[in-house]
């Protein structure tokens, strides 16, 4: 097959560049990367097609193509999309309706072969592959990754203060995109049974997509890199990231802390992913503290303990909350931030910490699927995990638990758990070695690959889910101004009025 990656959001070189340095550069890359490649080894054709960036601050993707190493079926097309500069994911919505669909009908068009079918990520690239669908007949599937009523869940959002809101994350575009992709969509994607039927069921998707109906639905579990991750790896860096570590635990903890597992956490700072609750949750544990130090690795930022250079202001809100309680708490010399640059250095790092028998923690107040944990407990960490979302599923069989899943709202229920495991060597190896098994037997990219091979290869025969076929928005036809979907609009659907009223209203 000839597959597509539409994505446009996500940028993607050699050297992954920036990745975890921006929230549009998240685990959503790692994930379309990788499963491309795997699709590529498996002798599949496989373009990945994002926005091309001319900006000094993004060299890296000026060029209007790739390709990764030893990839010879995987290239990279980057495309123009309104201005040349970086723009964050939530001012494309006009680009990609007037530059980046067009161009990628052009540059198909002037190769004279289309490929056999789109695979789209995140609601942009699903909107882009409904767009091209009604052009080209060309069938797409959807993967969210993330979708936004989610979002404006965590973030507690209410009718009154939506267009605050909206001002900055254009719910209004974004909900109408998804419902779009996900009922056009020849098949959604979804990486837990828990993603699928806990948030395509939320009433703001209601009329758009059946989620009990298994013809439109594929769960395919997205995998670990091991040649990066695996506990018995090693990367020609090893032993300079080793040193890095240890000079910036040098930097901010106290002399005799140094030897101290660590409790690890590594995720954009972004509200959701609560580093307020784990810091909070260390500060609260005498016991805990008195045995361990915390460490939070961060995407860009050197030294984040005495400098909010080059934060944005979502990180600098985070990190301001962050660092009171350091202060208020008398935490300085316990705690340590500091950035680790690339996933190859990223596994290096897991692979430092598992030695020194630290814990990693991930208490994301929700969690789509959960990738960073799977990572570290393929270098050989025990994890301490959100239960809320998809470690729920990956994370557990049965009875069994791979990792400790705790109530992220539960600041003692972090803080016990990651104290277990600090302090019971016994319980450390044993959640250490099934976390380890765990990615090994159910994770690989691989497996994934071959899995979207088989559910892609079944398109021809694939049966559309039956229902009521949405309309294009207005404004992803001609995106002008007087075509914008209304915070009106989305309020009405918000508000779990009847299905038929609310696509009056929306249409």
């Amino acid at each position: 097959m000839h597959i597509g990656f539409l994505n446009p959001q996500g940028n993607f070189d050699p050297e992954d560049s920036y990745w975890a340095e921006h929230p549009d550069f998240g685990g959503q890359l790692v994930y379309v990367k990788q499963v491309a490649l795997a699709l590529g080894d498996l002798g599949h054709r496989v373009d990945i097609l994002t926005r091309q960036i001319i900006d000094q601050d993004w060299p890296e993707f000026a060029a209007p193509g790739g390709e990764y190493p030893d990839a010879p079926n995987l290239r990279i097309i980057r495309l123009p999309a309104g201005s040349k500069n970086f723009l964050r994911k939530e001012l494309l919505w006009p680009h990609l309706v007037n530059d980046w669909v067009p161009n990628i009908l052009e540059y198909y068009q002037k190769e004279g072969n289309y490929p056999d079918i789109f695979t789209t990520h995140y609601g942009d690239g699903g909107l882009c592959g409904v767009l091209l669908e009604q052009q080209t007949r060309i069938p797409f599937s959807f993967t969210a990754h993330s979708l936004g009523a989610q979002k404006m869940d965590n973030l507690k959002i209410c009718p009154s203060d939506l267009q605050e809101f909206d001002d900055y994350f254009f719910f209004r575009r974004r909900i109408l995109a998804e419902r779009l992709a996900m009922n056009r969509s020849i098949v959604n994607i979804t990486s837990t049974d828990q993603e699928r039927f806990g948030q395509y069921s939320h009433n703001l998707y209601r009329g758009a997509v059946d989620w009990t109906d298994n013809k439109h639905f594929a769960v395919i579990p997205p995998g670990v890199n091991l040649e990066l991750f695996d506990r018995d790896a090693r990367s020609k860096e090893e032993d300079t990231v080793y040193e890095f570590i240890e000079q910036k635990i040098s930097r901010d903890i106290a002399g005799d802390r140094k030897a101290l597992p660590c409790i690890v956490a590594s995720s954009r700072l972004d509200p959701k992913k609560n580093h307020l609750g784990l810091v909070e949750a260390f500060a609260s544990s005498p016991d805990l503290r008195l045995r361990s130090n915390l460490v939070i690795l961060t995407g860009n930022l050197a030294d984040p303990l005495n400098s909010l250079h080059g934060a944005n202001k979502t990180e600098q809100q985070i990190l301001e909350s962050i660092l009171e309680i350091v202060n208020d708490q008398h935490l300085r010399g316990q705690v340590a931030m500091f950035n680790i640059h690339g996933q190859r250095n990223l596994g290096a790092a897991y692979r430092y910490f598992a030695r020194n028998k630290s814990v990693f923690a991930l208490t994301a107040h929700f969690e789509p699927f959960g990738l960073a944990p799977l990572e570290a407990m393929a270098a050989g960490m025990p994890a301490v995990v959100t239960k809320c979302g998809g470690p729920s599923e990956s994370l557990a069989d049965g009875d069994q638990e791979f990792a400790l899943l705790v109530d992220p709202r539960n600041l003692g229920e972090i803080s016990t758990a990651l104290y277990q495991l600090i302090s019971d060597q016994g319980l450390w190896k044993h959640y250490a070695e099934a976390g380890y098994q765990r990615v090994r037997s159910k994770f690989n990219w691989k497996r994934t690959a071959e899995e979207y091979a088989r559910v892609l290869g079944q398109v021809p025969q694939q049966r559309k889910s039956s229902g009521k076929k949405l309309p294009i928005h207005p404004y992803f036809l001609d995106s002008k101004a007087e075509n914008d979907p209304t915070t009106a609009s989305l309020i009405s659907l918000y508000d779990d009025l009847d299905v038929l009223e609310v696509d009056e209203m929306l249409y």
